[in-house]
């Protein structure tokens, strides 16, 4: 399901509250995850935070299955007081660890739609680590942390274990308006075991041919895996770990079998990379990035994968960091 990011008024308001209705996932045996942060921005700086318990509670009673149990809750309110009284932009970030249902924004004073603010729309597709998975804050994702740098609006399509090139996907990025495009791509593809090397190439083809629909010259950068040892070169599916109380993941596919074109990170990485190249030659404005230049073996070794798969809050922040000065500065693709 997507999740709403921001919302953005220009007001004169000094209190703002938002009640929502959360719905919050957790697992059976493992105590129930924290209350959603939302994060208020005040003209494009972090000013306040608020933290809100409850809602309604989808319990993952199989791991493997996903079968689940639901638990009514309570709506909730974030409330943020104490603003500064003069005109400004607001953006509330909501939170990525949960669904936000939103039921009604209430301030102290009249707000208004901020005007077009003449910054580039970044349009971004990925997996659960563009989703934010590990991150502490919704405005900390590396997405966020990329878009910040590089002064450009963030539409995140980031789906946790749901980038796995469906046509739907392609056909609302065709029909988003967007000045700047990212794919990254694959990773689900290998940890869930849904595809072939046969069907993986032509399916990337056609979620390209599906946005150059819409977007014929916008710039697109397809982007490959950031750096999983766990998957690195043994294929899916991955299964959950709770060994020791603690969950992680790891892969349970026979590397042998990629000889019959199963795939691993490294063959996904091959196959986008050659892609890419083809298509180049009569599209220039479609460009390639390793993942393993956002996140590699010296940024591992730095900050360890905590599950094995999803990046914690110091790797968010250097993929996002790496992002930035690889695209959006020097000749990077979307610098501008």
């Amino acid at each position: 399901m997507a999740h709403l990011h921001t919302t953005r008024p220009r007001t004169h308001r000094r209190s703002t509250c938002l009640a929502f209705r959360a719905v919050v996932r957790a697992y059976r045996g493992f105590p129930s995850p924290p209350g959603g942060v939302y994060d208020l921005l005040v003209d494009g700086r972090l000013t306040a935070r608020a933290t809100v318990e409850g809602g309604n509670l989808r319990t993952i009673t199989d791991m493997v299955t996903q079968a689940e149990e639901f638990t009514a809750g309570q709506p909730g309110t974030a409330r943020f007081t104490g603003l500064p009284g003069s005109e400004k932009d607001v953006e509330i970030w909501l939170p990525h660890t949960e669904v936000t249902e939103v039921i009604a924004l209430r301030t102290d004073a009249p707000v208004e739609p901020a005007p077009a603010g003449g910054r580039r729309v970044w349009l971004h597709h990925g997996s659960s680590i563009s989703h934010g998975s590990n991150a502490v804050r919704p405005s900390t994702i590396w997405p966020a942390l990329a878009a910040a740098a590089g002064s450009v609006e963030l539409i995140n399509l980031g789906f946790g274990g749901g980038a796995l090139v469906d046509p739907f996907t392609a056909r609302a990025m065709r029909d988003t308006p967007a000045d700047l495009i990212s794919v990254k791509l694959g990773i689900n593809v290998v940890n869930a075991d849904t595809m072939r090397l046969r069907a993986f190439a032509p399916a990337v083809h056609g979620f390209l041919d599906t946005i150059r629909d819409g977007h014929p010259t916008t710039p697109l950068l397809v982007v490959s895996p950031i750096l999983c040892p766990v998957q690195e070169d043994t294929p899916g599916p991955l299964v959950p770990d709770l060994v020791g109380g603690t969950l992680r993941f790891r892969a349970t596919g026979d590397p042998a079998e990629t000889a019959a074109g199963r795939l691993t990170l490294t063959i996904v990485r091959d196959v986008l990379a050659d892609i890419v190249g083809q298509r180049a030659a009569e599209d220039p404005n479609l460009h390639y990035l390793d993942g393993r230049d956002l996140y590699g073996e010296s940024d591992h070794d730095e900050f360890p994968l905590p599950d094995a798969i999803h990046p914690s809050p110091e790797g968010h922040r250097r993929i996002g960091e790496n992002f930035a000065r690889l695209v959006f500065a020097g000749d990077g693709p979307f610098a501008g």
